[in-house]
């Protein structure tokens, strides 16, 4: 009698629980939003989104109140405006989500996430802070997850390509911050970020209209998660304290 061995079968999808479970969460507050009146609906999203606005005299008359002005740093993220916008999301923070959080783990994951949405938030400010428009999308945060990906995107590309960032991730050098900021690629990638941005901030080519893209909050995010990967990456750390010691 020949013994049968299991199979091994790879999943289809091989995505990291936490980033299943920010993405449901997405997902649910959309669905939610569908049981809403119109009114209801238009008050929560502003009460959740972020207004550069209630940062000043206008914060106790804006649906939300004085809360909101802690909140909304954070409840924006979890609004969108329609499924466009939510698929979108949804397929960025899927591609550059998975290989993160096997890296960091949930707990630094969720950490990285929403710092790099505060960071994206408080880039749109910057730049707008009179604005009574509202900001809504995690797109801040998951700009950050792509400036944190390169950290380790390029180094997986030389050594084993985009199949080693899949199957992977963990066994991926992290580039140090300085030689990040020497990578060539990783500035030409920059550099057309910021370059997009300005053209859209500026209205180039009819780039701002009623639906424009929050270009700044995009490029805080990217740039904080670039800057800062470093500190919530779990590997690099781990690396770190096996290194020995010089006496």
């Amino acid at each position: 009698m020949i013994p049968t061995v299991p199979s091994q079968q790879e999943p289809v999808f091989n995505v990291p629980k936490v980033v299943v479970a920010v993405l449901a969460v997405l997902v649910l507050v959309h669905v939610g939003r569908s049981f809403l009146s119109a009114d209801d609906d238009l008050w929560v999203v502003l009460a959740a989104a972020f207004i550069p606005a209630r940062y000043g005299p206008l914060a106790p008359e804006l649906p939300g109140g004085e809360l909101a002005v802690f909140t909304s740093p954070f409840t924006h993220m979890l609004m969108h405006g329609d499924w466009v916008h939510l698929a979108l999301n949804s397929a960025w923070l899927l591609a550059f989500g998975g290989a993160i959080a096997e890296r960091t783990g949930t707990v630094r994951f969720l950490l990285f996430f929403t710092v790099c949405g505060l960071a994206g938030a408080f880039a749109f400010y910057l730049a707008n802070s009179e604005l009574v428009q509202p900001m809504i999308g995690a797109s801040g945060a998951i700009s950050g997850l792509m400036g944190g990906t390169l950290r380790f995107l390029f180094p997986a590309i030389d050594s084993g390509g985009f199949r080693r960032l899949r199957e992977a991730p963990r066994s991926i050098p992290l580039m140090s911050l300085a030689e990040a900021l020497r990578d060539r690629r990783i500035l030409v990638t920059s550099a057309i970020l910021v370059l997009i941005s300005v053209l859209t901030i500026i209205g180039f080519g009819g780039a701002q209209n009623s639906a424009e893209i929050a270009w700044e909050a995009h490029l805080g995010g990217y740039l904080l998660g670039l800057f800062t990967y470093g500190l919530f990456d779990d590997v690099s750390r781990a690396e770190d304290q096996r290194q020995p010691n010089d006496d």
